[in-house]
């Protein structure tokens, strides 16, 4: 009886240690159809996650057709494995970059140094630790970490987290820009805490490069759009004095708080309103109002990068 036991604990064992889970999330804007090796796995809403689980020696592709991609994988981002010796990768579209994905390993037990396992990410169309097509061969393993934009994660119990859009947006549209109050090009309109939704305040912050900061202005009047996301810089439905700024979700029909006009002389103006800086403090976290156009006035003036 005793040796059934030791032998069915150790069955187990090893049928644990063959088996890996991926983790696969989503933090884009919107719900996403996801694909493993050219097959639907039905949608994955915002910031919501799935498990799949392989033996230890599965080889695929996870992608999803969103913003762009296609069912095939052609114009996808894809995050890659090689099963067989542990090795995982990025590949990107040349052509058309839909989404951004990162792979970080889930290590509970390894035997390897720590040049091993170590994150990827692509989110940007200028990202370059990535292939242009799926490898068709790969190297033997050695006592190395391979080079980028290959990667190994030796060991046993290693399992991967796949995200999409780990920046929370979509890659921006070409011509996004940088909004900076005139009184310091070191700021930026800025969405609060990066919280793509509906209502989250608008602030003036320090510049950093993030997507919560890149905004598409509609040429001759129209929106002002957060890029990469479906949120518009809003003013409420009817703006006026003091009106504190926030993102909602673009309007199909020509609501009146998100109609702006850039003037060539550096206002933003909706109706008689103005974006303007609260007080003409440039202190971080400061939320961004309205206020009645003023000829001159330094706290409605603004410039772009």
């Amino acid at each position: 009886m005793l040796a059934l036991f030791l032998a069915t604990i150790f069955w187990l064992s090893a049928t644990t240690l063959a088996e890996r889970i991926f983790t696969i999330r989503n933090r884009c804007t919107q719900s996403i159809t996801l694909y493993i090796n050219g097959q639907t796995q039905g949608l994955l809403a915002t910031n919501g996650f799935t498990n799949r689980t392989f033996e230890d020696s599965w080889s695929g592709l996870f992608y999803t057709d969103a913003n762009g991609g296609n069912a095939n994988g052609a114009g996808t981002t894809r995050a890659g494995f090689y099963g067989q010796t542990n090795y995982y990768y990025i590949v990107k579209d040349p052509k058309l970059f839909n989404a951004g994905v990162s792979i970080v390993p889930k290590v509970i037990v390894n035997d390897a140094s720590t040049s091993f396992c170590s994150s990827t990410k692509c989110d940007s169309v200028g990202c370059d630790a990535v292939y242009d097509e799926p490898p068709t061969g790969f190297p033997a393993p050695t006592a190395s970490a391979p080079a980028a934009p290959l990667f190994e994660c030796p060991g046993t119990s290693v399992g991967y987290t796949v995200t999409f859009c780990p920046e929370k947006t979509f890659p921006p549209t070409a011509g996004a820009v940088n909004i900076h109050p005139k009184l310091s090009s070191s700021k930026c309109l800025d969405v609060r805490g990066a919280n793509f939704a509906d209502a989250t305040p608008v602030q003036i912050y320090d510049c950093n490069e993030t997507p919560a900061q890149r905004w598409l202005i509609t040429p001759n009047g129209g929106k002002i759009q957060l890029a990469g996301t479906p949120f518009c810089l809003d003013a409420g439905t009817i703006p006026s004095s003091g009106t504190r700024l926030k993102i909602s979700t673009c309007s199909a029909d020509n609501v009146p708080g998100q109609e702006w006009e850039y003037t060539s002389d550096g206002n933003a103006r909706t109706s008689d309103q103005c974006l303007d800086l609260t007080n003409g403090s440039l202190s971080n976290s400061n939320r961004i109002q309205t206020w009645t156009c003023g000829s001159g006035n330094a706290n409605q003036l603004w410039t772009t990068s």
